[in-house]
């Protein structure tokens, strides 16, 4: 049994603040001295990346689609082991799931770690309803313990003083905190939510700001009671990911600001095969490193498409790469960028043309949401007949394509993927596709990449 300091964020809808919160709870723990393991429910690359800043520690991913409960449970403790803390934001309102029995929520995930719930509530234009609301939410799960609230946008001294009284006279709930209305904070977002940490250094101080605002307005050590009150929690053996020969290859990644949507545990299963990572920055790098293989993750090259158009060097020895055989996986991002031209806005952006179509960026999303694909006989790193459980969010859809060069991967049982019935184009050892996997829910394909990197290498020898 093992006894871990733990909270999880929550609210009743979207948009009442949780990131917000969040981002400055951690900044403000961090600021007091203590090791902090962030996590972020459901499959998402962006917010992690403001939460890693503001914890100083890398954020990891909880996910009750994906993972099964021991998987899950597993990961949580793996990750918080050696800390002191462990923070949970979950993700849109608390008990919204994939049906009406709430699969793969927020209060799913609290329930599977045993964790109390903080409850971030949108005070504006609210007072003494805010006692109904969180009533509600208290006794909708008996199962859920609803540890403390958070009132968000609070205006002024009566506003907070009406609020904090409804909650004491009707709730059984403490309010650990407020969370002053203010518009000197703003972190920016773009088609596809906040904008990524690592583009914007010069707005990481808006996490300062918030780290202050939490300090000043928040109950901290009562918070940090509350997480301490958690339950022990029971660990069981986790899967291993069998490991191939001892013989190293090297897969470059190309992680930058326009590539930068990548679990860790992707990259950590591509090491435990075997494999030594090498990281590629699209912009900069005018040549390929040696390597065995190629990973080129999801992200925003129509935000760079000009400054990637200009590097024509790295692009024309990745499609000279690929032709003579290089192993290459590409998601969503990477995708995007071994076609011929993204078009957006109006203009065309000429990107590697290794694989047989253009790109048309659109206002509203094209795929959104959680995927199941099974995999074909024809793909080169999975084994056919698997089915695939992972996520796609993007803007973006596939023009011009010549079916008539490539095959198809997958077949798409949930979601869009690239025709709406297929994803995954394979073309000589590429496999690119609009699916964002997660090892833990494949760990099939961390020993793919590795093996298929293997022989590569073995037959340029």
């Amino acid at each position: 049994m093992l006894k871990i300091p733990r909270l999880v964020i929550g609210a009743c809808q979207g948009r009442s603040g949780k990131t917000t919160f969040t981002l400055g709870l951690l900044q403000a723990l961090k600021k007091r001295g203590l090791n902090l393991q962030p996590f972020k429910k459901g499959l998402d690359y962006i917010d992690p990346s403001w939460l890693s800043y503001a914890a100083g520690k890398e954020c990891r991913n909880l996910d009750a689609f994906m993972m099964d409960k021991i998987t899950l449970v597993n990961t949580f403790i793996n990750n918080s082991l050696d800390k002191e803390i462990s923070i949970v934001e979950g993700a849109m309102g608390l008990f919204d799931g994939l049906d009406v029995e709430g699969s793969g929520s927020t209060a799913e995930i609290a329930y599977m770690i045993k964790a109390p719930v903080i409850l971030v509530v949108n005070c504006q234009r609210m007072t003494r309803s805010v006692a109904a609301l969180v009533n509600g939410v208290v006794n909708f799960d008996p199962r859920i313990k609803i540890g403390g609230v958070i009132l968000n946008n609070v205006a002024r001294t009566r506003h907070k003083n009406m609020l904090i009284a409804s909650i004491e006279k009707y709730c059984q709930v403490p309010v650990v905190g407020i969370l002053p209305k203010s518009n000197d904070i703003v972190i920016p977002d773009r088609h596809l939510g906040l904008i990524p940490a690592g583009e914007q250094e010069a707005l990481i101080g808006a996490v300062d700001k918030l780290g202050n605002l939490v300090e000043e307005n928040v109950d901290i050590e009562k918070l940090l009671k509350i997480a301490r009150s958690a339950p022990s929690l029971e660990t069981s053996v986790e899967k291993k990911i069998p490991e191939i020969e001892k013989v190293q290859v090297t897969i470059g990644v190309i992680k930058d600001k326009v590539f930068s949507f990548y679990y860790p545990e992707n990259l950590e299963a591509l090491e435990t095969q075997g494999a030594r990572l090498v990281f590629i920055n699209s912009l900069q790098d005018e040549k390929l490193p040696e390597i065995d293989a190629l990973y080129i993750g999801g992200g925003f090259p129509e935000m760079f498409a000009p400054d990637l158009e200009k590097n024509k060097s790295l692009k024309v020895e990745i499609k000279q790469a690929i032709e003579q055989g290089l192993p290459v996986y590409a998601e969503c991002g990477g995708l995007m960028y071994l076609g011929r031209n993204i078009l957006w806005l109006d203009k065309s952006y000429t990107m590697v043309g290794a694989l047989p179509y253009d790109v048309s960026m659109e206002k509203k999303p094209q795929g959104h949401g959680y995927t199941i694909n099974k995999v074909l006989e024809e793909n080169p790193f999975l084994p056919a007949g698997l089915e695939i459980k992972g996520h796609e969010f993007h803007n973006s859809r596939l023009i011009n394509l010549n079916k008539s060069l490539v095959k198809f991967g997958m077949e798409v049982k949930r979601g869009k993927g690239i025709t709406g019935k297929e994803d995954g184009i394979i073309y000589k050892n590429v496999f690119a596709s609009y699916n964002h996997l997660h090892a833990a829910a494949a760990p099939e394909w961390a020993e793919g990449l590795v093996k298929v990197a293997w022989k590569y290498k073995s037959q340029k020898v």
